[in-house]
């Protein structure tokens, strides 16, 4: 069993089916250096939940994500030889099968370890029955549209379950848990909660404490350096090892649910307040932090430096878990197809307009049956340009359509071709014509499901199985966080009344940091230095100034909902903000010494 008497050690090796596969095997391997209790890592997103979910309903193949094994496999014999746990995200579609994978995969190298599963995210046929029986409309939670109106028809469904089935698993003396799709902090929930022997109904801050700390190592390296506006800090060798090979985050945990974060020894990046602020404004709403086990409370949420390379985390509150979970929704979205074009030098504009004109007239016979057609200009070339790359840039002629015959070669590819010999001077198309051909898209739909629908349970390696029953006592939450009511700006609207200005990039002064989930978009702010600059960022990102900045990309009737939290902490720097929800953008800020 387990010692309880010190913190946990768990690190996140990866945050996506893209990252660096060598991080689990380099961890295991360096263990009596830096040691590590449990592993931990997503593999799953959006993009390939949905096409792993479509290949599944079609047939197609194994519906897992293969690059857990080319991650796990080298790592298994240190994992084994050190007594490592392992949990990750990394099922997909096919936990079952990947399970047995691995289990084989371990058979092979003549190793003892224990390989469990979670089923209970695929949801389809709940949603489904409460739909037939009239028990819920199931709003998007990023647009409000009715299940019912989607113009898609699902196929598969998932939801993002918790972490106490994780914590089963190991109670019960599992050493690798695979999982198909848990809420991207649950691993590390589940972790801590096995390793200290947690009650869900007393121990709801220790929980909430640890949902946090998921949060913050759930992406890997991004709370090391990556994804980080102030990554230019971390080029010099001394600041932070340089940009090379950043390190991979550690999360120690103790028995009340403190929390330290941390990287790998010897690994470039760094852990700081900055860092760490970074990643916390991930996907953040507001104030509150939902998980199917508990409810993370940020209002009085800072961070303080310990040491180089060591943050801890600082008032989180906790509350009851939420009666619901999310789940996403998968449906086949038709087809699409990409042709490129490359206008070069002078006259950019007029350009477009007249390869556009030309195009659309060529698509003419079959363009009332595409359900998009955009031309998009990708970047603008540099005034008086030195080289003929810095003069040119990249035009997008993107199409869907329902059918795939409706994007044939003949119908798209060839009439954004055709046009070349009455076209601008110079024109040049992308001759690498792949794109052009029409390919297979999905569609993704977010909504909720009551937890009591969702079958948790945990499969043995020796055919035994245990039930996760959902959370005895929940808590309903409005269906939109708080907003921050704006306070009046003391020196002045828009930033106006500090004195002479310059023109310049927000980012000057400003760090920020955005989430990845499509229309339920979100932002946060927080200033660099203290001072002024707290207020005058107050003044500048108002809803109005937000609309501003936003410019073109503003879609008009969108509601931009606003959060912001101000930090006083001892520590050199510390700050916070917070951000919108359901396809609104919000803003946060923070002051002065800040993270």
């Amino acid at each position: 069993m387990a010692s309880r008497n010190r913190p946990i050690r768990i690190a996140g090796c990866s945050g996506a089916a893209t990252d660096r596969r060598h991080a689990m095997a380099m961890l295991a391997a360096n263990h009596p250096n830096d040691p590590i209790d449990v592993l931990t890592g997503d593999w799953m997103s959006e993009a390939n939940m949905t096409a792993r979910a479509t290949l599944k309903m079609a047939g197609g193949g194994d519906a897992y994500e293969p690059s857990f094994i080319e991650a796990l496999e080298p790592a298994l014999n240190d994992i084994a030889r050190y007594g490592i746990k392992v949990a990750v995200n990394a099922g997909a579609s096919d936990t079952a099968l990947l399970a047995k994978v691995v289990t084989d995969l371990v058979a092979t190298k003549r190793l003892s370890l224990k390989v469990a599963w979670i089923s209970g995210d695929e949801v389809l046929p709940a949603v489904q029955r409460a739909q037939k029986e009239n028990r819920s409309d199931f709003p998007n939670i990023c647009t409000g549209e009715l299940l019912a109106d989607w113009d898609f028809t699902p196929v598969y469904a998932q939801a993002y379950l918790g972490g106490l089935g994780i914590a089963a698993a190991f109670s019960h003396g599992a050493d690798i848990v695979i999982c198909g799709r848990v809420s991207d902090a649950s691993p590390v929930i589940g972790a801590a909660y096995w390793w200290h022997g947690w009650n869900r109904e007393t121990d709801l801050l220790e929980m909430a404490n640890s949902l946090v700390a998921g949060h913050l190592i759930e992406c890997s390296s991004y709370v090391c350096g990556g994804n980080f506006t102030g990554f230019k800090s971390l080029e010099s060798k001394e600041a932070g090892g340089g940009w090379s090979n950043l390190g991979f985050p550690i999360a120690e945990i103790s028995r009340r649910g403190q929390v330290v974060i941390t990287k790998n020894s010897g690994s470039a990046g760094a852990i700081t307040t900055e860092t760490c602020t970074s990643q916390l404004l991930y996907e953040i709403q507001g104030p509150w932090y939902f998980n199917s086990d508990v409810t993370a409370l940020l209002t009085h949420i800072s961070f303080s430096q310990l040491s180089a390379n060591r943050v801890a985390l600082h008032g989180v509150g906790a509350d009851l878990p939420p009666p619901t979970t999310k789940i996403g929704l998968t449906a086949p979205g038709g087809y699409q197809a990409e042709v490129h074009w490359y206008p070069c030098g002078l006259d950019i504009g007029a350009k477009i307009r007249m390869l556009e004109a030309q195009i659309r007239g060529l698509l003419q016979p079959n363009i009332r049956n595409l359900t998009l057609l955009q031309f998009q200009l990708l970047g603008l070339p540099v005034s008086n340009a030195h080289t003929q790359n810095e003069a040119t840039v990249d035009l997008r002629i993107v199409a869907q359509a329902p059918r795939a015959e409706d994007l044939s070669p003949g119908k798209f590819l060839r009439p954004c071709l055709d046009v070349i010999m009455q076209g601008f001077p110079g024109a040049t198309p992308g001759l690498d014509l792949r794109l052009g051909f029409p390919r297979a898209v999905q569609e993704y739909y977010v909504t909720l499901l009551p937890q009591t629908e969702i079958q948790h349970r945990v499969h043995l390696w020796d055919g035994g199985s245990l039930e996760i029953p959902p959370p005895g006592r929940t808590k309903f939450y409005p269906a939109r966080q708080p907003s921050t009511p704006l306070l009046s700006a003391a020196k002045g609207e828009r930033g106006q009344g500090y004195g002479p200005t310059v023109r310049g990039p927000l980012g000057w002064i400003v760090h920020a940091r955005s989430g990845d989930k499509g229309s339920n978009c979100n932002v946060g702010f927080w200033v660099r230095g203290g001072g002024e600059e707290w207020d005058w960022l107050r003044s500048l990102l108002s809803v109005e100034g937000v609309k501003g900045l936003l410019g073109g990309e503003y879609q008009k009737g969108r509601k931009i909902r606003h959060h912001e939290r101000r930090v006083h902490t001892p520590p050199p720097r510390s700050a916070g903000g917070f951000c919108g929800e359901s396809g609104e953008t919000a803003t946060g800020a923070a002051p002065g010494p800040r993270d």
